[in-house]
């Protein structure tokens, strides 16, 4: 049986890059598909990056309780498959999700085995300034996330474990000694 661990942590502070890395280091490990009802991207595929599915199908996994979390981000619904994960797991895969902190709460309540992990910035200082340093969103938008981070921050005080990401090679390190036991 594998083990199932749940990555969270807040807007710009480099999760899905330490998550990329570990994984690059341990192929044995593998991400978990998330459905989504947002259109694919260009070079996206179907049950490699998402699961693509309408808002109708959607709905029905919720209905069916299919869902081990689901949210909306930008319009678009987000969620896991508990029978993905299930069957993952029953292969033997170590399965990483990559979800927000609330997600990451509704999947230990069901998998209560689950580790939980949050990705902490140094600092909230660094945290905006990387947010900033992205020239992608409004101040408003910031300033918007800022207020997610105190929230996010204080949901991870019910995680397993915390990592601060200094850097990216110190992260993955310390990612390393709680995954690879």
């Amino acid at each position: 049986m594998g083990k199932l661990f749940v990555i969270s942590g807040s807007s710009g502070v480099g999760k899905g890059t330490v998550i990329k890395e570990f994984l690059k280091k341990h192929p044995e490990f593998k991400l978990s598909v998330s459905c989504t009802t947002r259109s694919p991207r260009e070079g996206e595929i179907h049950g490699i990056n998402y699961f693509f599915l309408s808002k109708d199908e959607f709905k029905t996994c919720i209905e069916q309780n299919e869902f081990l979390e689901y949210a909306e981000f930008s319009g678009n619904m987000y969620g896991t498959q508990k029978a993905y994960v299930e069957a993952k797991l029953a292969e033997g895969k170590n399965l990483i999700l990559e979800i927000d902190t609330q997600g990451a709460l509704n999947v230990k309540r069901i998998m209560p085995n689950a580790q939980l992990i949050f990705i902490l910035p140094p600092s909230l200082q660094e945290l905006e300034a990387r947010l900033r340093g992205r020239h992608t969103e409004t101040e408003e938008a910031i300033q918007k996330r800022l207020q997610t981070v105190k929230s996010e921050m204080e949901n991870s005080k019910h995680f397993d474990y915390q990592i601060v990401n200094d850097s990216i090679d110190n992260a993955v390190a310390k990612l390393e000694e709680l995954l690879i036991l």
